[in-house]
């Protein structure tokens, strides 16, 4: 389009948009006013946020009344998981306002201390700050106010005092907590330490129920609909009975599965044996995370040499090809926690296995980079495979990282600490991997025959703490029960 400012119909924008690769042209949509009546100009702009998502702005302004209203849109795909946002306000910090927020038309903001809740209809999606969601939030219960106080003066009365403790948090004069909730996950609120944590925000991804997969507009079956409502008893029972058992190797592990730990040595092939030999799958009936049809998940128990026992988990879906694999540990839980440091020195320790469960931290301290338990969850993959999706979740979690409103200082600091990321693969200084599990369900597998052999790989076990034992939900495990009755067994 030559003339960016030329007045078009919808229909041209909207195909224009869907087809622009690049920068896309400002374009501008004559459309009405609805509070005068009169013919204003709808402006659309589609832009990528850096590292978050493609979205479509749209800016409408009346010259007739002076009515001005801004929205926004995602223009990319829905997420797999949903995402909950937890912003800790202090009172008195005026800085934390001025984050910037993405709010989608599917989510929901919520602040427990004033029981206040902003449903995904009542505000579209919109680009802003921390203080301009709330002023909104309070112009807009603050313009019928005049009205309530004709039909309804109670009512009136009490919104009134409710817009005062409104206002205060807006103003930084009261403390609070923020929650922003999106089961499309495509919602966003700035950090502005990163890519070091931000101890006042907290960030959570789940697994949709049907009702939101139903919301955002995905086919639901009526009766998952129905079944996530009830509260199904028998559910194990009935799992266990159309459990399925397919033949020895026909699906899972099987020969040609390379070796965490290599070695030539006989006791070593043994262990490399029953690592690589077949196991016995079964498939059960589960429910896909995308589009919540029915489809089928394949598990089959496997021992790792030098690590423990663990438990795969496959699942794909024949209506929308979602395909999602878990790692779980097996056995009991173990008594100490355990922390695993690794020195990477040349190419070859790049390459080493690594096992990271969702309940393992990552520390670099060369980089002072510090990943909380949970943050990418469990994954199977190499030291290299690991600083790559470390450096690509960062890159999708802060998404406004290099954008036109961030200033020079924390643009230069991110973009050092990119290089610095990216450094460690090239291997021009050696540096230090650390898992710290309070589960010891993590690994790194050694280069040599014997784990005592391999220097630069260092295991130590510790004694958890009483806080990591009520975040695990340890302290509320009670298993005298079965304690009597295994004693009783054995006394039989």
């Amino acid at each position: 389009m030559e003339n960016k400012e030329e007045i078009v119909d919808v229909r041209s924008v909207v195909e224009a948009v869907s087809a622009e690769d690049g920068d896309a042209p400002l374009y501008q949509v004559e459309s009405l006013c609805m509070r005068c009546g009169e013919n204003g100009v709808t402006k659309f702009l589609l832009t990528l946020i850096p590292h978050f998502r493609k979205v479509l702005l749209s800016a409408f302004e009346c010259p007739h009344c002076g009515e001005r209203n801004n929205e926004v849109q995602f223009a990319g795909e829905i997420q797999p998981r949903g995402c909950c946002y937890h912003l800790e306000v202090p009172s008195g910090d005026q800085k934390m306002f001025h984050r910037q927020v993405v709010k989608s038309e599917s989510a929901t903001i919520k602040i427990p201390e004033l029981d206040f809740e902003i449903p995904p209809e009542a505000q579209r999606g919109s680009l802003s700050t921390l203080e301009g969601i709330l002023v909104r939030a309070a112009d807009e219960l603050q313009a019928l106010q005049d009205e309530r106080k004709k039909v309804d003066p109670q009512t009136a009365e009490a919104i009134d005092q409710f817009l005062l403790k409104l206002r205060a948090c807006a103003r930084g004069d009261l403390s609070f907590t923020l929650i922003l909730d999106d089961p499309a996950g495509n919602s966003f609120i700035e950090n502005p330490y990163a890519p070091s944590p931000d101890p006042s925000l907290h960030i959570k991804f789940y697994e949709r129920t049907p009702e939101q997969q139903a919301s955002l507009g995905y086919l639901v079956d009526p009766t998952q609909l129905e079944e996530s409502r009830t509260v199904v008893t028998e559910e194990t029972s009935s799992t266990s009975d159309q459990m399925q058992r397919l033949p020895d190797g026909s699906v899972g592990a099987v020969a040609g599965h390379r070796a965490i730990a290599q070695s030539n040595s006989s006791e070593m092939a043994d262990a490399l044996f029953r690592y690589s030999a077949p196991e016995e799958v079964m498939t059960f009936p589960s429910t896909c995370g995308a589009c919540t049809a029915r489809c089928e998940t394949r598990m089959f128990v496997t021992r790792i040499p030098y690590f423990q026992e663990v438990i795969v988990m496959a699942s794909t879906c024949d209506s929308c090809g979602y395909r999602n694999s878990e790692l779980k540990p097996g056995g009991r839980i173990p008594e100490k926690g355990k922390k695993i440091s690794l020195c990477v020195k040349n190419i070859n320790d790049l390459s080493r296995d690594v096992i990271k469960s969702d309940t393992a931290s990552v520390k670099v301290p060369e980089l002072d980079l510090e990943l909380a338990s949970g943050t990418l969850g469990g994954v199977v993959t190499t030291v290299e495979g690991l600083i790559t999706k470390i450096s690509e979740s960062l890159e999708r979690v802060h998404g406004f990282t290099f954008g036109d409103s961030l200033d020079e200082n924390r643009k230069t600091k991110w973009q050092d600490f990119k290089a610095r990321l990216n450094k460690l693969l090239s291997l021009e200084d050696s540096w230090t991997l650390i898992l710290d599990d309070a589960l010891a369900n993590s690994f790194i597998s050694p280069a040599t025959d014997d784990m005592k052999d391999d220097h630069q790989l260092t295991f130590e076990e510790y004694e958890r703490s009483w806080e990591q034992n009520e975040e695990l939900g340890l302290n509320d495990i009670d298993t005298s029960s079965a304690d009597a009755a295994y004693n009783s067994t054995d006394n039989a």
